[in-house]
């Protein structure tokens, strides 16, 4: 049976549909030859005049892991001492975009704007920490 790729997920963020997509992929070989794994989530509205998509990227690197296997989890990228979240969460998904959007990070035109996601990392999971926990009591 063919693999089909999967149907893209829904976010609505300040009054704005997008679709969303996670999928993994082996790029460039690292010291040992070894293919680094990445995860690339990518973001486009959910209008035909919208323009291009976001794609935020987390390649595998030093003090830094994405999915390729057990133990972890498929969605699951974070710093070895640091945030973690998991990209399958919609959460997750909406605290990274409100992390790009924060930085000014939008697509232009028709064109895809790919950002690397662990310049978003940090405060995407701050923001989540946040939301979680709800309102300051004051």
């Amino acid at each position: 049976m063919p693999r089909h790729p999967k149907k893209p997920r829904r976010l609505v963020a300040d009054g704005r549909t997008y679709l969303w997509t996670l999928r993994h992929s082996h790029r460039a070989l690292d010291d040992s030859g070894r293919p680094r794994c990445r995860q690339i989530l990518t973001l486009y509205r959910d209008d035909a005049d919208a323009g291009g998509a976001l794609r935020i990227v987390f390649a595998e690197g030093p003090s830094r892991y994405v999915p390729g296997g057990y133990p972890l989890g498929s969605g699951d990228v974070g710093f070895t001492r640091g945030g973690s979240m998991n990209l399958h969460e919609p959460g997750a998904v909406r605290a990274l975009l409100d992390a790009a959007v924060a930085q000014g990070r939008q697509p232009e035109g028709r064109r895809t704007l790919e950002i690397d996601g662990w310049s978003l990392l940090e405060a995407a999971v701050a923001a989540q920490a946040a939301a979680r926990t709800g309102p300051a009591d004051g």
